[in-house]
């Protein structure tokens, strides 16, 4: 099987995509991903440690992208503005491949209850890390809580809409999805009142 191809890592999660559709999460194994992919299980156990990885690959690199994009707000941001400093910085490091199989992994997580917990605990990871980075400003932990959790809701909807948009709706920037979706949930919190 030929090793040199480039992009392993997307290959990998591309052909588990197109096996989970084909015939489920349960009846896909590792062995099919990788021969799909046109890699060896070997390549496969490299980047993931099983085929439930392949649906959150990336989080750690979006919690680190959100606290750095927090950390960089100026000193003088509300903790909503720091979060959409984070929002932006995560949205703005997406790129298409991200954008083309967003359909495709909601498909997936949505069939399968195990996928589903999974992600609701990425969710959660996301959350916490943007929290961590708040309170390092200086945020109070229940407004860094609050803060962050607006903040991963809005990119899980911008992210939703960025990767299917409507059928006559060119997609644009992620960043501007996360910053509509941002908007629109502050605006919701303040009628809360």
């Amino acid at each position: 099987m030929p090793r040199w191809k480039p992009d392993a890592r997307e290959r990998l999660v591309e052909a588990a995509l197109d096996l989970f559709t084909e015939q489920g999460y349960d009846e896909t194994t590792v062995a099919q991903i990788a021969e799909r992919a046109e890699l060896t299980r070997s390549t496969f156990f490299r980047h993931f440690s099983d085929k439930r990885e392949l649906l959150s690959a990336g989080q750690e690199m979006l919690s680190a992208l959100l606290a750095e994009g927090i950390a960089a707000a100026p000193d003088d941001a509300t903790p909503l503005e720091a979060v959409a400093a984070g929002l932006d910085r995560a949205a703005g490091a997406m790129t298409e491949f991200n954008r083309g199989i967003g359909p495709r992994m909601h498909a997936a997580i949505e069939a399968n209850e195990e996928l589903r917990a999974r992600n609701a605990m990425k969710s959660i990871g996301l959350a916490a890390a943007m929290a961590e980075a708040l309170q390092r400003r200086g945020a109070a932990e229940s407004v860094a809580r609050v803060a962050a959790e607006l903040g991963v809701l809005a990119f899980g909807i911008g992210y939703r809409r960025w990767s299917a948009p409507a059928r006559d709706e060119a997609p644009g920037e992620l960043v501007t999805y996360t910053r509509e979706a941002f908007a629109e949930l502050r605006a919701a919190a303040a009628e809360l009142r």
